[in-house]
């Protein structure tokens, strides 16, 4: 089977990759992420991808242009519920992408994230799979998270310490937002 694996950056497709390959999947990659900022990031990222793709032979689909427009026209009021929006987003173009390929299936590497909402993932992405009449490929891959993030380091990719969005990153320095943010939800 053919599976066409939405990559969110190098380090986070390590594990999915060899994973997938030693199930017996033929994977080809699908870089779509129009979430990242700033432009910065997003280059960097596309960096560190195609050092991956280069030692693991790993064949990538880039999405270069810079799609911070379309996600904050689709998160902007919308904050809270801002990564369902996101996932659909990249989720919806990966299983049409996979379509126009024929790869058999699709999945994603924001499956091998300890900090993304799996169970709202899996659910989009077997909506999609329905949709578009093509198999969507759920697995944990939360378990290779350490090997994953050995294996970056030990080859010197770029690593990210935040998802990627502008919310994100405000999240990550503003301590007095993600304060407000936590007494807000209790």
């Amino acid at each position: 089977m053919t599976v066409l694996l939405h990559l969110c950056c190098g380090p986070c497709a390590i594990f999915p990759l060899s994973t997938l390959r030693a199930q017996g999947y033929a994977v080809q990659g699908y870089f779509y992420n129009p979430n990242i900022h700033p432009f910065r990031e997003f280059r960097q990222r596309i960096a560190a991808l195609e050092e991956l793709a280069r030692n693991r032979n790993l064949p990538v689909e880039y999405e270069r242009e810079y799609g911070i427009r379309d996600y904050l026209r689709a998160v902007v009021f919308h904050e809270e519920e801002r990564c369902p929006l996101c996932y659909a987003m990249r989720l919806e173009a990966t299983a049409k992408k996979a379509v126009a390929l024929g790869a058999e299936g699709f999945s994603t590497t924001l499956l091998y994230s300890r900090y993304q909402r799996h169970e709202t993932i899996r659910a989009l992405g077997e909506e999609l799979a329905e949709k578009y009449g093509i198999h969507f490929l759920y697995e944990d891959f939360r378990v290779g998270w350490q090997e994953g993030i050995d294996a970056s380091i030990e080859m010197g990719l770029y690593r990210q310490p935040y998802c990627g969005c502008i919310y994100s990153e405000q999240e990550r320095y503003d301590k007095k937002f993600k304060k407000t943010r936590e007494e807000e939800s209790k």
